[in-house]
Formats: structure tokens, C-alpha cells, sequence
């Protein structure tokens, strides 16, 4: 993601802004940012936001699951719902820093990242769609997760509720406190949880 991600998606972004700027910035090239709404209502949508989303992945984790032992087995994949799979031969120690030391990245840079390139650049660009704009969108973003390609069915139905309400309301900044909080919240929740021997490793 430091090599890939970083370079290419928010490289691009600053690269046509450049461009069309004359400066690094990213006026005219991400969108949504217009219209904003009431601070006091964008927290609120924001938080209902996370909740869905944290509730809905959770809850669709048999789905993966299912999807997972139906057609992927043949990836090695310790299933939708293990947490420390991915460490084992690790000392406890260091999956907690390595885990740590990560949030910065991907519970925060990443997802910002990744919402200023796909709902702020892709999707006013596919707004000739019309009321098929928000799936699209929340279509492609999943299957840009092709490492995980059992989640695509879930990260639709837990994305889509904050791609439609971007698209609805115009305000990129639904996205970017939804995606990156929940992200943000599951990260460094999931260390607290190692921290505290919630979570057996």
C-alpha cells in the first residue's frame, strides 16, 4: 500500500491538480467538497455511519465466509473472522507492534487516500450513471480489493449506505469520517483487545 496506494491514487490526484492549478492542490479535481453541511448534522450522520458499518461487516463475516469455502479455497485464507491467523510463529510482542505501528497507515492515511480518490475523483466522473452512480462506485471500490475477492458481496452492502449519502448530499466529508473512522476504531481496538488478552493468540 506504501509503494502502490500513496504513489498512485493521491500521486495522481496531486499530479492533476498541478496540472490544472498550477500548485499542489486538489481544487477542481476532487469533488463533493461544495456543499457541506451542518457540522453538528455531519457528526451525527458520521457516527450512524461507523455504527452500520461496523455492525454490517461483522455481521456478514459468515457471508465471506460462505463465499470463501464455496469458491476460494484454493487461496490460503484463515477465514473472515480470525484475527491473528496471519501471525502465527510471531511473538506477542511483536504482532502488537507490528500492529500498532500500522494504524497510522491503514486505519487513517490509507482509507482518507482511498476516499478522496474514489468518492471525491471517480465518482463525480461517473455521475452520467445517475441513480446507479453510488453501486457502481461502491462496486469498484470493492473489487479494487482483489486480495480478498469473498469480501466483495459484504464491502458493497457495508459501503454503500455512506457512497450513496456522498452522492446524495454532495459532501465528500461523510465518507472520510465514515470510512477512515470505522477503520480507525476496528484498528485500534483490535490492539487494545491483544493488549488486554481479549483476543486468544
Amino acid at each position: 500500500m506504501c509503494v502502490a496506494l500513496a504513489p498512485v491514487q493521491l500521486g495522481l490526484l496531486l499530479w492533476l491538480g498541478r496540472r490544472r492549478n498550477g500548485r499542489l492542490s486538489l481544487r477542481g479535481v476532487v469533488g463533493y467538497l461544495d456543499k457541506p453541511m451542518p457540522r453538528g448534522k455531519l457528526v451525527a450522520i458520521v457516527a450512524a455511519l461507523i455504527a452500520q458499518m461496523v455492525v454490517l461487516s461483522f455481521a456478514l463475516i459468515p457471508v465471506d465466509n460462505f463465499i470463501y469455502q464455496w469458491l476460494f479455497t484454493w487461496v490460503p485464507f484463515e477465514g473472515a473472522g480470525s484475527v491473528t491467523g496471519y501471525f502465527t510463529g510471531y511473538s506477542r510482542t511483536a504482532v502488537i507492534v507490528s500492529l500498532a505501528s500500522c494504524i497510522p497507515l491503514t486505519g487513517l492515511a490509507f482509507p482518507v487516500i482511498e476516499e478522496l480518490y474514489f468518492r471525491g475523483f471517480l465518482m463525480p466522473r461517473l455521475s452520467w450513471l445517475g441513480r446507479w452512480t453510488p453501486l457502481v462506485n461502491a462496486a469498484l471500490f470493492s473489487l479494487y480489493h482483489f486480495w480478498a475477492p469473498w469480501g466483495v458481496l459484504s464491502r458493497v452492502v457495508f459501503m454503500l449506505p455512506g457512497v450513496w449519502l456522498v452522492w446524495r448530499k454532495k459532501d465528500l466529508r461523510l465518507s472520510i469520517g465514515m470510512h477512515p473512522g470505522t477503520t480507525l476504531l476496528t484498528s485500534t481496538g483490535g490492539v487494545i483487545a491483544l493488549l488486554l488478552n481479549l483476543v486468544p493468540f
